[in-house]
Order: structure tokens, then sequence, then C-alpha cells
């Protein structure tokens, strides 16, 4: 019997001696990382021509002849943070109606049926911070379809019907909005850090939506029209004669007034452990949350760099560490939040099934304080920066790209070069820099937790985090006998 096994193990030791010099060839030789990496060529991107108007408003124009077709939109200064809360919702509904709704000449269904025979769009919506109309079409039809977004833009006819259509849609929205968990836990955790009464948190609710009138968008729209807007347009058209043409429709407005400027104070999170209990869920959603700073901020890049060790992608401190190595996550990433005109938020995420619950928050706070006391090495600042870097290429590849950049930096008043600039200083980032923010800005005994799951399922409990008593936070929906949608 082990003679006639010899043949078979003769042929293994054979094919093993095959494989091992091929082994160790690719291991030695490695010739991917012979490969010749190009340095980065120097970020100068196309800029779209600028031009501010007597009154303030400022355009700008970007020719693009690839392709017939014909962009533009109108950003309005003012969005949901400025909304009376009593009136929560305000921005969402506007958005809707007002484009549905129509103008003087022309009302939203009419409207529709002509759009759709052009293969144009005319799209009306609101956020945060602003407001903002957006049109599409072929080059044939841009002056018609310009004539109809302005029409809509200086003239619009807000219709009580399509107001109440806009809050039917919002209603079941809100009654929904505790359907999906990470949904809740991004919401709720910035309560924490925010407040649940700041205008960044802010959320309708029946009654508030219920609140609102025809009056109230109109208001609204005449209170924003007012503002700096910034108009863009892109695509196959001359701008000397677009510029004609946006000056004879913009430069007989009132002179913009600006936006009074909110000064919220941000006192961050309180410390401690907070749950929400989710019984239709086998898995929980963890954030581990802060408050951040705003891209004035000067540590800013090094910050960025800091975010992608930390919690940026696949070779990340906590995706390494909390899912190669461990398993204990599906997704895991975060950093360190800069917004443009308010501070933004420190967040980790981890999303685990319910037994690991403990564990994965536990192994996300060590790596989150490990950026404090573990030196960041020069391999991981190197590849860092590459990332960054290389996204560059792909964040503004196009003109469309860097157009809807350049209206981002005016809005928020950065200077035109400031993409060049961060660029430059993400550069000059050192491994000492990186160290130096980790300890400025890194702060474990600040940092919320929050979990959202189901508490049957979750074992070893949350007390095993030890990070205090558990705070419990009720996310129920205000329910009052029936929707009243006023008459207008």
């Amino acid at each position: 019997m082990e003679r006639a096994n010899r043949p078979l193990a003769i042929a293994a030791l054979v094919l093993a001696g095959m494989i091992a010099p091929c082994v160790i060839v690719a291991q030695e030789n490695k010739p991917w990382e012979r490969i010749p990496i190009p340095k980065l060529h120097e970020f100068h991107p196309q800029q779209p021509k600028r031009i501010e108007l007597k009154n303030g408003i400022v355009l700008f124009l970007q020719e693009d002849h690839e392709l017939p077709f014909v962009s533009g939109s109108v950003l309005i200064p003012g969005g949901s943070r400025n909304e009376d809360p009593a009136r929560a919702g305000l921005v969402d509904l506007y958005g809707a109606a007002w484009r549905t709704s129509g103008t003087t000449k022309i009302d939203g269904d009419s409207l529709d049926d002509l759009l759709v025979t052009k293969a144009a769009h005319i799209e009306t919506g609101g956020g945060e911070d602003s407001t903002f109309l957006a049109w599409d079409s072929l080059k044939s039809d841009a002056d018609e379809i310009l004539s109809l977004a302005l029409d809509l833009l200086l003239r619009p006819k807000f219709d009580a019907e399509k107001l109440k259509l806009a809050q039917k849609l919002e209603s079941t929205a809100i009654v929904r909005r505790n359907d999906s968990e990470s949904k809740i836990a991004v919401r709720e955790s910035a309560k924490l850090v925010y407040g649940a009464n700041s205008p960044y948190t802010r959320q309708p609710e029946l009654g508030s939506i219920g609140a609102v009138t025809v009056a109230d968008l109109q208001a609204w729209h005449d209170r924003t029209l007012s503002g700096k807007l910034i108009v863009c347009m892109i695509g196959d058209f001359e701008s000397a004669a677009m510029e004609e043409e946006l000056r004879t429709a913009f430069e007989g407005l009132p002179q913009a007034h600006a936006v009074v400027a909110e000064h919220e104070e941000f006192p961050g999170p309180k410390p401690g452990l907070y749950f929400i209990n989710k019984e239709d869920v086998n898995q929980s959603n963890i954030q581990i949350v802060g408050l951040g700073t705003d891209r004035h901020n000067p540590d800013v890049p090094a910050l960025a760099v800091m975010n992608d060790i930390l919690g940026g992608g696949f070779a990340s401190r906590l995706f390494q560490k909390v899912r190669t190595e461990l398993g204990l996550a599906y997704t895991v990433g975060g950093g360190y939040g800069f917004d443009w005109d308010h501070p933004g938020s420190f967040r980790v995420a981890v999303l685990t099934k319910s037994a690991t619950t403990v564990e994965a928050t536990s192994v996300a706070l060590s790596e989150i304080t490990g950026v404090t006391t573990k030196s960041f090495t020069e391999e991981e600042l190197k590849r860092a920066k590459e990332n960054i870097l290389n996204s560059f290429l792909f964040r503004y590849d196009t003109k469309e790209k860097v157009l809807a950049e350049r209206v981002r930096l005016e809005y928020y008043g950065y200077p035109a070069d400031y993409l060049e600039t961060y660029r430059a200083a993400l550069e000059k980032v050192t491994v000492a820099d990186l160290n130096a923010a980790a300890k400025k800005y890194i702060h474990p005994d600040k940092l919320a937790v929050l979990v959202v799951g189901n508490s049957v399922e979750i074992k070893p409990g949350l007390d095993n985090l030890r990070l205090g008593p558990v705070h419990f936070v009720d996310i129920s929906i205000p329910s009052p006998s029936q929707l009243k949608v006023p008459e207008n």
C-alpha cells in the first residue's frame, strides 16, 4: 500500500517543487511594483466666466460644445435652517409645489405636457441652506425653455391643490420615517451633536406641515428671491449672447440683500451611551459622534488625510481591524467632519450583527483612541495622500463638475482658487501634522455613542460597554387626530 502511494507522493513533491520557485520569484520580483507612477499634473481646472451684475446677482457661464444641450440653474440663499419652527417642512413643500403649480401664464400640468414634447426638464427643490430652480433642454429649444424657467422664477402662481398634494406626500414620508434603522441612526445621532431643536436637525411634523398655506409659500419666495442669486449656464451656446440674455432678465431686479447669517452655538454632544430599540431588525447600527469643524479651519488638510487613514477605505485602520481582521462589521468608516459654513460632525459608523454589537463598538472606540496614542506612519501618509489627490481627477473631470464646485465656493464665500490651494496644502501634510491634528481634535471622552438595534438580540448587553447608564431615545411620531390642511 505504501509503495502504491509512492508515485502520488513523488508527483506531489515534483508539483510543489515547480510551484515553489514561481511563488518565490513572484514574491521577490513583484513586477507590479516596478511600474512607473507618473507625477500628478498641476491642478488648474478650466474656470467658468464669472459676471457680477450691479445689483449683486452673479452669473457663471461655461461653454461646452461637445453635445447640443444647454443647462441652467438659479441658486437662491435660504433653506430649511431659516424656516419658522412652527412651519418646519415649509421648504420641502415649497420646492414641490413651486414647480407643480406653474406660473401666471401656464399652469403646472400644461407645463408638464409641453416639456415632455421637447424632452426638456424644469425642476425646483430646496435643502438646508438654499433652494433652486434648474432646467435643461436641447440647444434648439434652449431659448424657449430658458424663457419658461425665468417665468417660473419671477412669476410663480402657487396652487392650493398642488400644496395639498405636497402635504399628503410629505405626511406619508413623516409617518414612515422610522422604517429604516440607518435613517434613524443618522438623524438621531445628528440631534446628539447639534441639539434636538437646532435648525440643522429640526424635522417636519404632521402639525407643522399642515400649518403651511399658499400665502406662506409666496412669502417665502418673495423673501428669498431678494437674496444674492447665483445663476449658472453650461452647454452649447455663445457666452456673449447668453450674457446679454441673462443681463436682460436679471439686471432689472432690486439690489440683492444678504441672508442674515446664523450664529448658532454648537456645544457638541453630551458624552454617553444612547439606545433606540428597533424590534424588527437583527443587526445594530452604531454611530459614534462628536462635533467637527468648518473648512475655514487651516488644519482641514491634515484632518482630511487623518480621516482617510482612520476610516476612509479598505486600507483604513477601522476597516482593517474591525472588518478584515476581526470580521465584526458589514461596513465601518468615518472621520472628523468639516462643513462649509458651520461645524460638521465627527462620525464613525459601524453596521454589525446584534450579537457582536458590544465587541464591534469597543473595538471601534479603541481604534478612534488609537489615533491619539499610535503615531501615524510614512506609509499611511503616502497612501492617504495618493487616495485624496488622485480623487481630484474624478471629482473635477468634467466642466459640469468644475462649474458646480465654483458655484459652491461662490455661495459660501471661498476664494476662486480654493481648490488649487487646498490641493497644495494636502501635498504638504506631514506625519507630524497628522499626530498634532489627532491630539488636538480627537477627544474620545467627548463622544456620544448611539446604537439602533434589537434589544432582545444584543447579547451581551450594552452595559458591558461601561459607558455609563444607557439613555433611551424616544423617536415616536406626534400624531394629531388628523392632518388638517388649511383652506387657502
